[in-house]
């Protein structure tokens, strides 16, 4: 399989990846967790694993998620807190029937809730 390579800040490394990726999720749609009870909004995507291994090694070894697929930033919400996530592709599914997300950092980079996602600002996309 033909790949690349781009660097990652959260890394501080090269990190290499395939050609073509697929995703799953989009920048501004709203996504839940499978597992643990949180939700957020899709802010960046990573074509596989892009964290540090620190990041990588506290997640225990028995729930740790192939590196091999999309990761996904998320401006995340629980009943506790508002906060940023990092989250496979397999542990993740739709949520957009679930209504808006509370967090502060959302007005920054989408134009606000539309009923079932959260289209970017003008000007913020590639």
């Amino acid at each position: 399989m033909d790949r690349a390579s781009f660097f990652s800040p959260q890394a501080g490394r090269q990190v290499s990846a395939p050609l073509a990726a697929r995703a799953r999720f989009a920048i501004g749609d709203i996504v839940r967790h499978r597992k643990f009870a949180f939700r957020g909004v899709v802010f960046d995507i990573d074509p596989v694993f892009a964290n540090s291994e620190e990041w990588w090694e506290a997640i225990p070894a028995e729930i740790r998620p192939p590196r091999e697929q999309p990761f996904y930033h998320l401006f995340a919400e629980n009943d506790e807190a508002s906060y940023i996530a990092y989250v496979s592709q397999g542990n993740l599914v739709e949520d957009g029937a679930g209504g808006p997300v509370e967090h502060p950092n959302l007005d920054e980079f989408f134009e606000g809730y539309d009923g079932a996602r959260y289209p970017l600002r003008r000007g913020l996309s590639h």
